[in-house]
Order: C-alpha cells, then structure tokens, then sequence
C-alpha cells in the first residue's frame, strides 16, 4: 500500500525574495539633539517633531522607525561625550540637531564646529553606510550681528564639507512668532512643531 508523506517541494531561495526582505526590513533613524527634538514644554510627546515623522513615515507605510535622542540642555560637547552609547543601536539615518545651547552661551563657533564633525565622524566610523542629515540653526541678533553670523554659517560649512544633507533652519516659519512658540518664546508649541516637522521631512523623505 502506497503512503503519502505529505511533503511538499521545497523551493530553493530567490534572490528577489531576499531583495524585497532586505526592502522590509525595518530601518532606524536616529534624531540625536537638544530640548527642540525632545519636545520640552509640549504635555504630549507626540507632538514633538520627531513623533509627526514617525506619523508621516506609518502613513506611508515605509519601514523606519523612529529614536527620539533628545536631552533638553545639550550642547555639542555634551553630544560628543554621549554619541557613543547610542550608537550601540544600528544607525541607518542619522540627524543631528545639536548647536542652539552652543550660540545661547555664547561657546566660540570654532569649538561649535570642531564637536559637531566629532559627532558625525563618530557615527560614519561605526556605521559607513548611513545616510547622515545636519539641521542648522541660528540664534537671537542680541549675541551680535558677528557672532550670530558666523554660528549662521558654521552648519552650512559643516554641510558642505561632509557632503551630507541640510535643513538651513530647523525653526524656519516659527521662530519669532509668538503663536507658535511657548511662553519661553524659544521652544515651540504642538502648532508650532507640525511646521518644524515639515520643515525636516522635506528634506529627509528624498533620503528614505
């Protein structure tokens, strides 16, 4: 009497299949900054611009997923002490947004420069195939118009010379407007963050 094993042909792998699972995968984008990606003063974090990105990236059902890594209070030095931890995590996108303390305190824009290419180095040593995003920022004309300047143009620099994608302004259309910004006048509401979002998807959905 014949028996029927039951077993079935076994299809060898295809290299498409392993294509489209590489396609799927979930990738991370990592938002390393200050109080302005950590969302301070909002009640709810997920009106922090990184959140909104995490939004637009499920409505397009893309495979990333979003690090929230900011620390309200850091400057570049103190981005330079902590990069390494969260590089423990793969990175495939990384955003900096790290420098509006540096100009708040008046830290020569030298050493501004000097922390923010420590930073990203650190990150293409460890993960040479990530794509890397610097958000710019500039600060109040009350630091003078040398000084203020000069911290302007020191993220466009930093830019051009690692040849990585830029924001010119990260709180372009809310800066200055009081409707937009929290009583501190610095930070900005929920309202005030869907445009920052903005600001950064613009440039970040030509990289995913």
């Amino acid at each position: 009497m014949l028996a029927c094993s039951g077993n079935k042909t076994s299809k060898a792998p295809n290299i498409d299949d392993k294509k489209n699972a590489e396609m799927t995968e979930t990738k991370n984008i990592l938002f390393f900054g200050n109080s302005l990606t950590a969302g301070y003063g909002l009640e709810d974090p997920s009106e922090a611009f990184p959140a909104l990105i995490q939004q637009k990236i499920d409505s397009l059902k893309l495979p990333y997923k979003v690090i929230n890594a900011g620390l309200s209070g850091e400057t570049t030095s103190g981005g330079v002490n902590r990069i390494d931890w969260l590089l423990k995590q793969k990175i495939d996108i990384f955003v900096l947004e790290l420098g509006a303390n540096d100009g708040l305190r008046g830290i020569p824009v030298a050493e501004t420069k000097k922390n923010l290419q420590i930073i990203l180095d650190k990150v293409k040593a460890k993960y040479p195939g990530a794509k890397q995003i610097l958000l710019g920022m500039e600060i109040p004309p009350n630091m003078g118009n040398a000084y203020v300047t000069q911290f302007r143009g020191v993220f466009r620099q930093v830019a051009e010379e690692n040849k990585i994608a830029f924001v010119p302004f990260l709180l372009h259309g809310v800066a200055g407007n009081a409707s937009l910004n929290l009583k501190d006048g610095i930070h900005p509401t929920g309202e005030g963050y869907k445009i920052v979002a903005e600001n950064v998807w613009q440039v970040l959905k030509t990289e995913l």
